[in-house]
């Protein structure tokens, strides 16, 4: 190996990149792989990403310039579908499966044994292999040495699609799944599988179902989310781990939670981005960081001494105050380093609610208000998982709070950073057995400008947790306490605070069966507690992260429709709908010859003073071809409510060639569990 090698900011080898490689497990399975390997006589240690999202077509334009850098930095660098999905043989019944992690540590092993790896091994991922990267070192594989987690979470209930403070997620559960619904239709590729490519494909069709069926079917934190969330047992991972999101992305509340549970060697980083990669996130600053994960490998696959583990356990972007659709590669802000988690820096602050609706030092006088929820808060929440485009990010918040019970400090007299996660404790009483509370905390600018910094969600149900829910007996007062999301943000003097109280939030939830009012009891009895980083805090040593790197982009015909939100309002009817599509539509032919397409919309429907309105449909078109092979799925999802259960309707139609090969429909009635 040269000895520029060793430096993880240059670029040492070719890459050699193999498109269609077989990795065979014990049971005779075969998974579909495409590698990247310096080309290199030496052994060199393997980075695992294992996805579902097929990256034989739909990811190679992404996994490319990552793979490619990653080889020419010296390690192979392994994209792997995961059983059932792409090439790779089987059926997927779910996500985060056991089996799934069963799998991964064979993989592993036949990694770290083949004679190009050194036996050390890695996995890096965003999102799902963010996630199935921590549960599979909660395995301990005996070659995994680091791990690289980014956009995931330690408890699959509390910070994913399915489920917010115990009420239906419902931005995205539908969606989703919906997706996963229609991706999971695609067909193998017959280049690659060979003859048995539409057996394999009719099995599928088959047998994999509807992901959302099973989630509305466990709406506690049962089992079902015990399994595959570390928090349950945070002892299991030994490895060291190196958590990764963006103050702007829907999982970083797992990241903070994480530092404080692992009890071995961790490091966290949170910028200002969404859920992307930090080297090409749509707002910035975008870093080296292909470069930082490559001193994280270096140190624990190669035992290099480069001092990583020496340095403060977390890095955040302190974001400097910015109005709303604050979407831009400058964001203001700076890098803050802390040693641990909680900072010791940071010390508690509590402000008061208070009977004239202020945000005071002191608690004054006791009183009620009273709030009753309006379906159209929560229009303008923006999206729960940004991806990037700005229609993900919160407009002004003007109008929400409008309809919500409001409480504002007085002008700051100082600058405040906040790092750390809010907390809001209510005396409330409700007027329904099902009922929920929403937080959101804004920053009210002097000319009357309301940005959104923090929000956070509670089902009343769920106030002694969220595995024994007990319904809410109306009129009884309740001391109930809402975290909201953790944030590294300051906020300039002469401007507001102020939180926003309500009991809907359509359509991020989905509304409780009937209309509820709540009756807040002021006084000391209601608060909001701060972390506040004091002024006075060093900011630690900068972390010098390096100009943002990629390796070459793969030379692919693609075209991409501009993402939209749109909201519609019948004046003559009340119904209010909200047209989605978040990514756009895209069109792609890869070098291969593989043509894809995908068509999406997400649409969201109620009608104002009727939560049993509210309706979700997800429609997804996407096609597929190779040479004489052409293929279009269509799906429609569908979901509604009654008071008593939720309505699910999924259907699927398979066509090629234009005529159809597979259809059909799943209804299901699922009670509601307390929501």
């Amino acid at each position: 190996m040269s000895s520029q090698a060793s430096n993880p900011r240059v670029a040492a080898f070719e890459v050699a990149r193999t498109d269609h490689s077989w990795i065979t497990l014990g049971d005779g399975s075969r998974f579909a792989a495409r590698m990247w390997r310096p080309v290199t006589e030496a052994p060199v240690p393997a980075i695992l990403e294992y996805l579902p999202y097929r990256q034989g077509d739909q990811t190679w334009p992404r996994d490319e310039p990552i793979g490619s850098w990653f080889a020419a930095h010296g390690y192979a660098f392994a994209r792997v579908d995961i059983r059932g999905t792409g090439n790779s043989d089987g059926v997927m019944k779910d996500e985060y499966e056991p089996q799934e992690q069963d799998d991964a540590v064979e993989i592993i092993d036949w990694l770290a044994g083949q004679p190009w790896c050194s036996g050390a091994v890695g996995m890096i991922g965003i999102s799902w292999g963010g996630f199935n990267g921590l549960q599979v070192a909660s395995r301990r594989p005996p070659a995994l040495g680091a791990v690289v987690s980014m956009c995931s979470t330690d408890d699959r209930y509390a910070d994913d699609v399915h489920y917010d403070g115990g009420c239906v997620q419902n931005w995205d559960m539908l969606p989703w799944s919906s997706i996963m619904f229609a991706m999971n239709a695609l067909p193998p590729d017959p280049a690659v599988v060979g003859e048995g490519w539409r057996s394999l494909w009719r099995t599928r069709l088959g047998d994999t179902p509807p992901f959302s069926i099973e989630w509305l079917e466990h709406q506690r934190r049962d089992a079902y989310w015990q399994h595959g969330s570390i928090c349950e047992d945070y002892a299991a991972i030994a490895c060291p781990v190196y958590m990764v999101g963006g103050w702007a992305d829907g999982y970083t509340n797992a990241i903070p939670r994480t530092l404080a549970g692992l009890p071995g060697v961790r490091k966290g980083l949170i910028g200002p981005w969404p859920h992307a990669w930090p080297q090409q996130a749509a707002q910035g600053p975008r870093i080296g960081f292909l470069q930082e994960c490559v001193r994280w490998f270096d140190r624990w696959l190669r035992g290099v001494e480069n001092g990583i583990d020496e340095e403060p356990m977390l890095a955040v972007w302190m974001q400097d105050p910015a109005g709303p659709h604050a979407l831009a590669l400058d964001r203001p802000g700076r890098w803050v380093r802390e040693t641990s988690w909680p900072p010791p820096s940071v010390e508690p602050e509590r402000w008061h609610l208070t009977a004239d609706a202020e945000l005071a030092p002191a608690p004054g006088k006791t009183g009620t208000l009273t709030h009753t929820g309006s379906q159209r808060h929560g229009l303008l929440a923006g999206t729960w998982c940004p991806y990037g485009p700005v229609v993900d990010y919160p407009p002004d918040q003007q109008e929400e709070d409008a309809l919500c019970l409001t409480f504002d400090s007085a002008p700051l007299e100082r600058r405040l950073e906040l790092l750390g996660y809010p907390r809001l404790r209510l005396r409330l009483r409700a007027d329904q057995p099902n009922a929920f509370v929403m937080a959101r905390l804004c920053d009210v600018a002097p000319d009357g400008t309301s940005t959104l910094i923090s929000r956070g969600v509670l089902n009343l149900t769920h106030r002694e947790g969220h595995d024994a829910p007990a319904l809410v007996i109306p009129g009884e007062a309740m001391d109930v306490e809402i975290e909201l999301d953790v944030m590294g943000q300051a906020v300039a003097a002469e401007h507001r605070l102020r939180v926003a109280i309500s009991t809907t939030y359509w359509p991020w939830l989905w509304p409780s069966p009937a209309p509820v009012t709540i009756l807040v009891e002021t006084g000391s009895a209601c608060w909001l507690e701060l972390a506040i980083r004091p002024a006075t805090a060093p900011d630690g040593p900068s972390p010098g992260f390096g100009p943002a790197e990629t390796g070459p982009r793969l030379k692919a015909e693609i075209e991409e429709d501009t993402a939209f939100h749109v909201v519609e309002r019948d004046l003559a009817t009340g119904r209010i709908a909200l047209r989605m599509n978040q990514d756009g539509d895209r069109r792609m032919r890869l070098p291969d010859g593989v043509a894809l397409g995908e068509r999406n919309l997400d649409v969201y429907t109620i009608c104002g003073g009727d939560p049993l309105s509210a309706v979700v449909t997800c429609d997804r078109t996407l096609t597929w071809s190779r040479n004489d092979v052409r293929v279009r799925i269509e799906t429609r999802s569908r979901l509604s409510s009654t008071t008593t259960e939720f309505l699910l309707h999924e259907h699927l139609e398979v066509f090629e060639d234009e005529n159809l090969f597979f259809e059909r429909t799943w209804d299901r009635e699922i009670p509601r569990d307390h929501v």
